[in-house]
């Protein structure tokens, strides 16, 4: 299975209709967004798609946000702060990611295969122990151009690959 995690779109519905595209292209099934969707038009972006996701710091209209994400149907959820899922037996923690610390810690105590999360607004892809800590890149407009990416994950060989929504 092939997973595709996004994070801080910041109302780029562009950026966000380039990943459900390069998304698509990959044969992802599902898309994982860890935070700060913002408003609930970019959601629709993903429309196919079965799509989690967790709010950030950004993320006020709730009540929208929760309706974009029912509206998509199927297994589509927006999880509140943070999100436990399970695809092809790994485990997936998802968080928006403000505290580093919460990242250090959750990833530290190898209780999750990945660990994906957003905020900072720059890609990143480490290993702590048995866990892999992904961070897939930012769509807010002062992020630099080679951080402006999603990540794909393969469930089957646990790799992950990034690809640049600007391409």
């Amino acid at each position: 299975m092939h997973i595709g995690i996004i994070a801080d779109t910041h109302d780029n519905v562009a950026a966000a209709e380039r990943a459900a595209e390069i998304f698509e292209a990959e044969g992802v099934e599902v898309v994982v967004h860890c935070g700060d969707v913002v408003a609930p038009p970019t959601v629709s972006a993903f429309g196919g798609f079965e799509v989690h996701g967790v709010l950030g710091n950004n993320d006020g209209e709730i009540a929208g946000l929760e309706s974009a994400f029912d509206a998509l149907g199927g297994e589509s959820t927006l999880h509140g702060r943070f999100a436990d899922l399970e695809f092809d037996g790994l485990s997936v923690a998802v968080l928006h990611g403000e505290s580093k610390a919460e990242i250090e810690s959750l990833a530290a105590a190898e209780t999750y295969d990945f660990v994906c999360y957003g905020h900072h607004h720059e890609r990143e892809l480490a290993e702590e122990g048995r866990t892999t800590v992904l961070n897939p890149g930012a769509h807010y407009p002062p992020t630099p151009d080679d951080h402006r990416t999603v990540a794909i994950v393969e469930t089957l060989s646990e790799s992950v690959r990034f690809r640049s929504v600007l391409e």
